[in-house]
């Protein structure tokens, strides 16, 4: 282990948190090593059981709600009540969907034969081997401990690598992981930077990986370079798109939660809100309060609070870069507009209108607390404006016309679209979560999501007492080809009559 440690400090106050040694390759590859170790045993055990581990995990989150939640706040910069609904409750609902259907998901799957019907084929699933993971921070709970779970529930081992601002949740985890029953060696928890994601890229069979564009391009170059599988979920630029026949009040409501819940550290957070111009000074007369009435601070002195921290400095100067960039293009801010002076890394909830296309606000991912609004002429618009991003995670259609929002919605190129609702998918076990274009490769949730844990084989086998050998083996007779040709055209080719022609050799 290498002598050198990440300090954690506090995004809030700027105070030490804690801290944890930076793994070196060779580290990696040790700890890899011991989860392949422990696979082995747990593999072997079924299903069944190790649901009945994973259940009992389940129950020691909830007893452990606070210890999370404390050390979330404290750590990432969150609200407590954030850290229990955002991540807590998330992952005990996963764990909650996933032990019940995992049997149904993983049962093998008959594959009906169409033609030659003396044989069967089925698909089953086995264990990869050791999944890693490597996560962000600005959900580092949930994010890293569902692909865990899912894992673990297919049969692999773990190798698990935290964000190196949020490193300490998962040190949590990984105990009440093993409180619960899951053997010790079979989750590892490694630390650093770009080397040590880059030997656990090394040392694994599937890596799922939750980022940056730009670094999700290293991983996946990475992962190819090895031929190994690889989930990445990369950001996105989520427009909210506002009819003229929208809810403005539960609109509104939702595009305050969709864009500053995490403090705007959201892949999902409403990034651009497309709103009909005839509905503009009405939306508005409710945001402007809305917005205002946002306080945010330190969740730890103060339960008042909204709005936390942004979880770095570097973050802050990027979301005071972007709002810079739009006020100086012509953009106003409504409310606020500015980072708050004072230990920590606060920034104002801003309100952005007048906003236009070639601000960088409107196509590059701000990640902060932000809600810029453009107004737009028509349907058709909202679309092409919408559909311009690089990035497509998800997208929200809002509109008291419910066919006519998924109308919309099925022309958005979006993972998702969520008609008058935000955010909320994720807390859906149930549902696909990924993106189309540079918002990654791949879904976590859903049913694939744990098949993709596992190799999917095929048995094939004989239904029927086998023959001696069967038509199309050595050796080959002169009379086979016409054979082949005509039995192709009869079982095989289109219109009755044609089938018996080629029967008879026509």
């Amino acid at each position: 282990m290498s002598d050198s440690r990440i300090e954690i400090r506090s995004p809030a106050t700027g105070e030490l948190v804690g801290s944890v040694p930076i793994s070196t390759p060779e580290d990696v590859q040790a700890a890899a090593q011991k989860a392949r170790t422990a696979q082995v045993e747990w593999a072997e055990r079924s299903l069944k059981e190790r649901c009945a581990v994973l259940k009992q995990v389940k129950n020691v989150i909830i007893d452990r709600t606070d210890d999370l939640c404390d050390l979330l706040s404290k750590e990432q910069g969150k609200p407590k009540i954030e850290a229990m609904i955002h991540e807590v409750v998330n992952l005990v609902d996963l764990i909650h969907y996933y032990t019940s259907e995992a049997p149904r998901i993983l049962e093998p799957e008959p594959i009906p034969l169409h033609l030659l019907k003396h044989r069967s084929s089925y698909l089953h699933w086995a264990p990869r081997g050791v999944i890693g993971i490597i996560g962000p921070w600005n959900f580092p709970f949930n994010i890293c401990s569902s692909p865990t779970v899912v894992a673990l529930l297919a049969g692999n081992g773990v190798v698990v690598k935290p964000s190196e601002f949020t490193p300490l949740i998962q040190e949590l985890a990984k105990e009440i992981f093993v409180e619960g029953g899951v053997p010790e060696d079979l989750i590892q928890v490694v630390h650093g930077y770009g080397e040590t994601g880059s030997a656990v890229i090394d040392n694994v069979d599937m890596i799922e990986f939750t980022g940056s564009v730009a670094t999700g391009r290293k991983v996946a170059a990475q992962c190819g370079e090895r031929l190994i599988p690889c989930v990445t979920e990369l950001g996105g630029k989520a427009p909210a798109l506002v009819l003229q026949d929208a809810n403005i009040e539960r609109t509104a409501s939702a595009l305050v939660w969709g864009g500053f819940a995490n403090c705007g550290q959201v892949c999902a957070s409403v990034e651009r809100v497309l709103v009909h111009r005839s509905v503009l000074p009405a939306l508005l007369d409710k945001l402007v309060p809305k917005v205002s009435a946002l306080k945010p601070g330190n969740s730890q002195q103060d339960d008042d609070v909204q709005i936390g921290p942004l979880n770095n400095r570097r973050q802050r100067d990027i979301v005071q870069a972007r709002v810079n960039d739009a006020i100086a293009k012509g953009a106003r801010a409504l409310v606020g507009g500015n980072a708050i002076d004072g230990p920590g890394n606060f920034f104002e909830p801003t309100l952005l209108v007048d906003v236009t296309p070639d601000m960088d606000i409107m196509n590059q991912e701000t990640f902060g607390p932000v809600l810029p609004i453009m107004a737009m002429d028509d349907e058709e618009s909202m679309i092409i404006e919408a559909n311009r991003s690089h990035l497509g995670l998800l997208a929200y259609v809002f509109s008291r016309d419910t066919e006519r929002a998924r109308t919309l919605a099925e022309q958005i190129e979006a993972g998702t679209v969520m008609v008058n609702d935000v955010l909320s998918t994720h807390g859906m076990p149930e549902t696909p979560w990924g993106g189309v274009k540079d918002s990654g490769v791949g879904h976590t949730h859903g049913d694939d999501a744990l098949r993709h844990m596992c190799q999917q084989r095929h048995v094939n086998y004989d239904r029927l007492p086998p023959m001696r050998k069967e038509p199309y083996w050595y050796p080959y007779g002169p009379s086979l080809y016409g054979l082949f040709k005509r039995v192709m055209g009869a079982l095989l080719g289109t219109g009755i009559w044609n089938r018996i022609r080629w029967l008879r050799g026509g």
